[in-house]
């Protein structure tokens, strides 16, 4: 098991010279472009902090792998990150954060890391008619992050549960408002409607996209849960903890590396965030990852 050590001052030796901790990057992976709701919301949150965005599309939907994939592929994706001189490592994915965020903090104590979880606890408490729909991707429900997060929170709360198939492919594919896309959110919320359900939980990062359509099928009577405020405030909690907060007064640089098709994941950017990035591309080899 591999262990990172940063210097006890928070510094680490880059080119002969010492680079304060807190001007280093935050960390953001996810299978794909899902993480982008979350970077989008950090961004928000702590506009002066530069960002490395990592999305795995070589190996995009991360939701229909075994955990003990997902989990390997996490390792390696934070040893990138790390040695880009990451600061903090958001987990910005749900199906990572249940397959490996208690195994990466053990490797890598040295390193924060802030992990998704879907946000069950809030449904649980603001629900009035006690149901509650959750959409999330297959190892997310079968990780033990999600059953303990129940547990601990919704015991007295019916909960329905919906994969959603196919709906990570549409968004990785942009398609946010076709009639396809549409017809999977409807045979996932319509029998959820017919229960009764007043909120619906999106437990996966890919979801936020598509918060449009789903408020069109759900209507303003439910009200639908968007996590990555909250993680975005967390990564600033931390940072403010550990005063690893950047000092700069600028907006913070965005660097985005993908293991898929770097041209395509630059229009995908355009689309979802509104903003034009050049992405870098980064191989698999045996062993870890690297640029070309």
């Amino acid at each position: 098991m591999r262990r990172v050590k940063i210097n006890k001052r928070n510094a680490v030796i880059e080119s002969g010279s010492m680079t304060a901790a807190g001007e280093h990057p935050i960390g953001v992976f996810d299978s794909g472009v899902g993480g982008l709701s979350v970077l989008r919301a950090v961004i928000n949150e702590l506009p002066n902090e530069d960002v490395i965005y990592f999305g795995d599309q070589a190996h995009v939907p991360y939701g229909s792998k075994s955990l003990l994939e997902v989990r390997d592929l996490s390792v390696e994706i934070t040893r990138f990150l790390i040695n880009h001189s990451a600061k903090l490592i958001v987990v910005a994915c749900n199906t990572a954060s249940a397959a490996a965020l208690h195994y990466l903090r053990e490797a890598f104590p040295e390193i924060p890391f802030v992990g998704m979880e879907p946000a069950v606890k809030p449904a649980a408490e603001h629900t009035k008619t006690g149901k509650v729909g959750v959409l999330a991707t297959p190892a997310t429900f079968q990780g033990e992050l999600y059953a303990s997060v129940v547990e601990r929170f919704a015991s007295n709360v019916a909960i329905f549960q919906d994969t959603c198939f196919g709906l990570v492919r549409q968004i990785e594919l942009g398609r946010l408002s076709t009639a396809k896309t549409e017809q999977i959110l409807r045979s996932a919320l319509d029998p959820m409607l017919a229960e009764g359900i007043d909120t619906v939980v999106l437990g996966c990062t890919h979801y936020p996209f598509v918060i449009p359509l789903i408020e069109s099928i759900v209507g303003p009577e439910v009200n639908v849960i968007d996590p990555a405020p909250a993680i975005a405030r967390q990564v600033r909690r931390l940072l403010e903890s550990k005063q690893l907060l950047s000092r700069d007064l600028v907006r913070g640089k965005i660097t985005f590396y993908t293991t898929g098709d770097n041209h395509r994941m630059g229009l995908l950017i355009n689309k979802l965030l509104g903003e034009s990035h050049p992405v870098q591309k980064a191989r698999w080899r045996k062993g870890g990852i690297v640029k070309p």
